[in-house]
Formats: C-alpha cells, sequence, structure tokens
C-alpha cells in the first residue's frame, strides 16, 4: 500500500521526523507548539497524533525519547538479563510470555540453502513504517522495516535461503506484521495475541545471543557487555555486536533493547529514530499496564 494512502505510515513518518529534530534539539527541550511548527503541523493535529501512536501525550513520550530515560532502564534493570538467563525465570510482558517459540535451522538444513522450503514474502504497512517479511510453514523467518530501497530485502532473503522456492505475497505479509509488530506493540498486556513461530537461520553463537535478547524484559535495555556476561563470554563485545547485527527478525528478536553503557541508542540497522520510537512505544505501553 502507497504510504500516502495508509495513516500507519504517514503517522510513523510524522513521529521519525519529530525524533530526529528532537534528538538535534534536546538541550533546548523543544515545547509542543515549537515542535508543530517544525513539522508544519498543527499542535493540536501532533498531540492527536501522538496520543493514537503512543497511548500518552506528546511531553511524556519525549521524556522518554532522552539518553537520560535509557541510562535510567540500564541502572533500574542492571542484572535482570543474567538473571532471568541463569534462572529460566519469566516476567510480564517477555516475548516468551506472549508464547513466541523459536526453532533453529540444522547445520544440514543451513548447508542445504532452505532446499524443499517454500518461503512466502511480501511488504505490508505498519504503525513503524513499511515492512517486509517471510514465513514458511515452520514459522517467521525473516522480518525487517524497509524505507528507500524495499527490492534489496528481498534480495537479502534469498541470499539467505538460496535454494528455497520464495513466493510474492504481500497479503501473507500483512498477516504477518498484524500478528507480529502490533502483537509486541501490545506486549505489556499478555494473553491478547496468538502465538507466534521463529524459524532462525544463524550459527550457534548467533542463536546464542538472539536467545538472549529473547530474554531482555519488555520495557527494559542491557548493553553489549551485559549480554557477554551473561553468555559467559565477557570479552566478546564486537562479535555479539555482530551477532545482533545479523537478526533478520526485527521487533520479534528485540535487537532494538541493547543500548549502550552511558545510554546512547546508536547501532540499530534500522535507524536510530525507529529505535528510539520502539524504546518510547514499549515505556509508554509498560507503563499504562502497570497503572
Amino acid at each position: 500500500m502507497n504510504s500516502n494512502q495508509n495513516p500507519n505510515l504517514l503517522h510513523y513518518q510524522l513521529i521519525e521526523t519529530a525524533i530526529n529534530y528532537l534528538h538535534e534539539h534536546a538541550n533546548n527541550q523543544p515545547t509542543l507548539e515549537q515542535l508543530a511548527l517544525h513539522l508544519a503541523v498543527s499542535p493540536f493535529h501532533l498531540q492527536r497524533v501522538f496520543s493514537d501512536w503512543a497511548g500518552i501525550s506528546p511531553k511524556r513520550f519525549l521524556q522518554f525519547l532522552t539518553k537520560q530515560h535509557a541510562h535510567d532502564l540500564l541502572r533500574a534493570q542492571n542484572d535482570v538479563l543474567t538473571t532471568s538467563i541463569t534462572a529460566g525465570l519469566s516476567g510480564p510482558g517477555r516475548l516468551h510470555d506472549l508464547m513466541v517459540t523459536c526453532e533453529a535451522m540444522t547445520p544440514g538444513e543451513i548447508r542445504a540453502g532452505g532446499k524443499g522450503l517454500t518461503i512466502h514474502a511480501g511488504y505490508a504497512p505498519s504503525r513503524l513504517g513499511k515492512v517486509f517479511a517471510a514465513t514458511t510453514e515452520r514459522g517467521i523467518c525473516h522480518l525487517e522495516f524497509v524505507d528507500d530501497a524495499p527490492s534489496e530485502a528481498m534480495e537479502r532473503l534469498r541470499a539467505r535461503w538460496p535454494n528455497a522456492e520464495v513466493q510474492h505475497n504481500d497479503a501473507q505479509a500483512a498477516s504477518i506484521v498484524s500478528a507480529a509488530i502490533e502483537h509486541v506493540a501490545n506486549a505489556a498486556t499478555p494473553g491478547t495475541s496468538r502465538p507466534l513461530h521463529l524459524l532462525l537461520n544463524g550459527t550457534n553463537f548467533q542463536i546464542q545471543v538472539w536467545q538472549a535478547l529473547l530474554n531482555i524484559p519488555y520495557g527494559a535495555t542491557s548493553t553489549y557487555g551485559q549480554i557477554g556476561e551473561a553468555l559467559g563470554r565477557p570479552n566478546s563485545q564486537r562479535a555479539i555486536g555482530g551477532a545482533v547485527g545479523a537478526n533478520a527478525l526485527a521487533v520479534l528478536i528485540p535487537c532494538h533493547r541493547v543500548i549502550r553503557g552511558d545510554g546512547d541508542l546508536s547501532g540499530y540497522r534500522w535507524g536510530r529514530a525507529r529505535k528510539a520510537a520502539l524504546l518510547a512505544l514499549e515505556s509508554a505501553r509498560g507503563e499504562r499496564a502497570a497503572a
């Protein structure tokens, strides 16, 4: 669907522009009126879009976008990843509590390049921008945001599964997006979505890292160092960063929850603004659920 016809895409584009502006002018703490003027919309329209999109006021939403908020999350959740991995604990809002399960391809299947596998792949809009999604009878195998070059996403899928039969299916993609992106956006209230199954294609180390990401609670963050400590690989931050960057299942495997130790949000393949939006959305939804 063309973004000109879809309010979700238009709203995200507005929010993305707002986030970039706020990042550049954070020291000045722009008011709603100043932000609306920059975006060439009315304060009333901006207030409504933010409230519809995040469920809270723009002023509160903007607080979730700050580096200080990210840093506070890290301090508050300092031990939660290690504890959850070591003890196998489960808590409200985590993806596995929302019936998300994973199956890893065997080494032999990976070498076969997906031979005998049929993949349905296509494009669909979401509240976070246009998405490329792909699924097999064994689970969702690819989910990424696409902006300027959507055809490259299909090329990446074919490179990962060179011998699979890929069928273009936008309707199937829309179904995946509905079940996945919106599912996670409402993850603070478990039990409202149908089960999801993921099919992972990666090395043993990558899969270990991706499973660790699934243990970062909804609304929380972790660092590369904390993930390394939790996996017993404290000196592997560079390799962990590579595994995080190789994640082909945006949002469902929450690589957006990994930030630098100083609270900086840099290092997200689908854009800093989208990462900030995801973290802010999760924080807002978590706060509403707690209330």
